[in-house]
């Protein structure tokens, strides 16, 4: 007689997406939150720009008389060492930096973006992305050292004139995601001014050229040669089939 014991169970009727469901739920992330200095508060009704593409990161670097005036901490975050917390400038009396260093998880998105622009004063919202090529429905020049630049604005910042110009609309059946959408969709919902700036390809200087006029335009003193630290500050290209 077979021993119900010591004899091999048989294989599971179960998928393993059924077993998941009866493995305990890891507890929810706390939320993520803002520390700002009361020494140097943050401007009144300010211009924020968000800096999420590596190209714009660079750039927001490089501006000068930079003034730290707070820290976004993201509790995922915590234990990587090569992920930086989301650091807060003031730059004159008028215009918060924001640099995004890390990865911002797709269900991480919106309760980020809600901590940012809840605990900043209220203002006009400057994002600046990449946008994918598999993302992009038109045609992209298969010329590597030509930028393309789009913009998306809220409702609010149409009505206003638009804070960016010289730039075309994101063309219809385009998507834009990540973290800088969760953004945009937070101003909507806010009812606030809210411009995205997105580029193609992700990188490169061509890019940040194109960048550094827009930042100029809100008397934002940029380097494009300089781009602060790291290896090429974000500006080397990297080729890729898809951008052919």
């Amino acid at each position: 007689m077979e021993d119900a014991v010591t004899e091999p169970p048989p294989p599971s009727r179960f998928f393993q997406e059924d077993l998941d469901s009866f493995a305990p739920r890891s507890p929810p992330l706390p939320s993520p939150f803002l520390l700002l200095n009361p020494q140097n508060p943050n401007p009144n009704n300010p211009i924020i720009v968000i800096a999420i593409s590596s190209p714009s990161l660079s750039l927001l670097r490089s501006v000068p008389d930079k003034t730290l005036i707070g820290t976004l901490f993201l509790p995922e975050k915590s234990l990587s060492i090569s992920s930086a917390p989301v650091e807060i400038h003031s730059s004159g009396s008028e215009t918060i930096l924001v640099s995004v260093p890390c990865r911002v998880g797709p269900e991480r998105s919106r309760a980020v973006a809600k901590a940012l622009l809840g605990g900043l004063a209220r203002g006009r919202v400057l994002v600046l992305d990449s946008i994918r090529a598999e993302n992009y429905r038109g045609r992209l020049s298969a010329d590597e050292d030509e930028a393309a630049v789009f913009k998306l604005e809220t409702k609010e910042e149409r009505k206003g004139g638009g804070l960016v110009g010289g730039v075309g609309y994101l063309g219809s059946g385009s998507m834009v995601d990540g973290f800088g959408a969760a953004v945009m969709a937070e101003c909507e919902m806010r009812r606030g001014k809210g411009t995205m700036v997105v580029a193609w390809p992700e990188e490169g200087r061509e890019v940040a050229k194109v960048l550094s006029g827009v930042l100029r335009g809100l008397g934002l003193a940029v380097d494009v040669g300089g781009g602060g630290s790291g290896s090429g500050g974000g500006f080397l290209k990297t080729k890729s089939d898809l951008y052919l």
